[in-house]
């Protein structure tokens, strides 16, 4: 499986937990997947049109499990783009498909100690480096995000920590391989962050 470290030039604007409107649509919001699972299969609003994929299924399922009461992490924001044609020659595949996931701890003062959030980049690294070595055509990406974690007591400077984000692409010559791609690209991640939370 291949991981690369991902420089998004996005990421380094500062977020902040939780979180209220985006960049580009202030209608966004934050929803506590932790205290509403529910909205895990309706309020992923990228995820809704493609649900007739196993790879939909994976990814709502690693959801369910990261904010479930097993997991030590949780996520606060994540986004999808089904197939559309391929930007990166370098895989030769007609299309991809690409989204994220932000990954923080459940205990929000341990993302403020960086070398933490390190050692949890790190051994995401470690782990999909590791998997299913065989497989060309999906892709993770790791990112360090700053993030202003506003329920924590302190002024600015002393909320400031940071999340993971994990972004992935698979490759496909139509549509269905693609999200085919997609759902080895996930299992592998969704089995890494076991391990990882663990």
């Amino acid at each position: 499986m291949h991981v690369v470290e991902h420089a998004d030039p996005l990421a380094l604007t500062v977020r902040s937990h939780p979180w209220f409107g985006s960049t580009s649509d202030r209608s966004l919001r934050h929803h506590d997947l932790r205290e509403r699972p529910e909205l895990i299969r309706s309020a992923l609003e990228d995820f809704t049109g493609w649900t007739r994929y196993p790879a939909i299924e994976t990814f709502y399922q690693c959801m369910e499990w990261l904010n479930g009461p097993a997991s030590t992490l949780e996520t606060n924001d994540c986004a999808f783009t089904g197939p559309a044609t391929n930007e990166m020659p370098q895989f030769a595949k007609a299309l991809q498909c690409s989204g994220r996931v932000m990954l923080l701890f459940r205990d929000l003062p341990h993302n403020l100690d960086e070398q933490r959030v390190h050692v949890m980049t790190q051994e995401v690294a470690r782990g999909l480096a590791s998997r299913d070595n065989e497989f060309q055509w999906g892709v993770v990406g790791a990112t360090i995000v700053p993030v202003r974690f506003i329920a924590l007591p302190g002024n600015d400077r002393e909320q400031l920590g940071s999340q993971l984000m994990l972004s992935f692409w698979a490759w496909g010559d139509d549509e269905y391989e693609t999200l085919m791609n997609l759902d080895r690209t996930l299992t592998n991640l969704f089995a890494v962050l076991r391990d990882v939370s663990a």
